[in-house]
């Protein structure tokens, strides 16, 4: 196939999915007789991609697969499309995401004993209604209290194509650091106000880390099982090229 051509139908298809799009969906976009090779469809791709930079978007690869978005440096202007400044996240429901994010699977109460505080029920539910938190199984204890871990969604929001793209806890001082990747997704959608409330003014800043001084708080078992989500819902993490398939 003509490569201006690919490189338009592939354009086209991005822009109209509305999310991101993988290899192998793109490769559906033909019929079998004149489906492209799945390098050439790549190296379209890494075309288009380089035909963005310097530009006011780009084309970007998360765990889902490929998808434009504008550019992050721009978010401070683009925010202004909307009439209302965006509220931002509690740094409650920061910190419970970050737990998860860094040492997943984790119960609520491995959340609270780190935090020192209750986790509301209010930010549990908001993370789950994101998509950005699910259960992945229950910890063999008495109670079989739910174990939390992340999503292809959170990587999404984030920009991430894995969990091994998590920036180090020592390259970040608070887990807002990252929120310039939620403010575009967020500015339609500000946290319930219930959500907000919630935001306890006396954690301190340092809680977020306690985790990564301590020894690993989860066993054998949730370790083992997060390996298992790790190549689904967990943003396939075993594969760097997790879009491509």
């Amino acid at each position: 196939m003509n490569s201006d051509l690919l490189r338009k139908i592939i354009e086209g298809a991005l822009l109209a999915a509305g999310k991101p799009v993988d290899i192998a969906r793109l490769e559906s976009l033909f019929e079998e007789d004149e489906r492209p090779p799945r390098d050439q469809i790549r190296a379209a791709i890494e075309e288009i991609q380089a035909d963005c930079r310097g530009r006011g978007f780009e084309l970007m690869q998360v765990a889902s697969g490929y998808r434009f978005q504008v550019s992050q440096d721009l978010s401070v202007w683009v925010n202004r499309l909307w009439q209302e400044k965006p509220k931002r996240y509690s740094r409650a429901m920061l910190e419970t995401l970050a737990l998860i994010a860094y040492r997943q699977p984790l119960t609520r109460g491995d959340i609270e004993a780190v935090r020192g505080v209750a986790v509301s029920s209010d930010i549990i539910k908001s993370l789950q209604e994101r998509e950005w938190v699910r259960i992945v199984g229950h910890r063999d204890v008495p109670g079989k209290p739910a174990l939390y871990a992340t999503t292809k969604q959170f990587l999404d929001y984030f920009n991430l194509k894995n969990l091994e793209h998590l920036p180090a806890l020592s390259e970040i001082k608070d887990f807002a650091d990252l929120d310039p990747a939620l403010e575009l997704a967020l500015a339609a959608d500000p946290v319930p106000p219930s959500v907000a409330a919630n935001d306890e003014s006396s954690v301190e800043k340092g809680a977020l880390f306690q985790l990564s001084e301590q020894e690993d708080g989860v066993n054998s078992n949730d370790s083992s099982m997060i390996e298992e989500y790790s190549g689904t819902d967990m943003g396939d993490h075993q594969d760097s090229a997790a879009a491509d398939e």
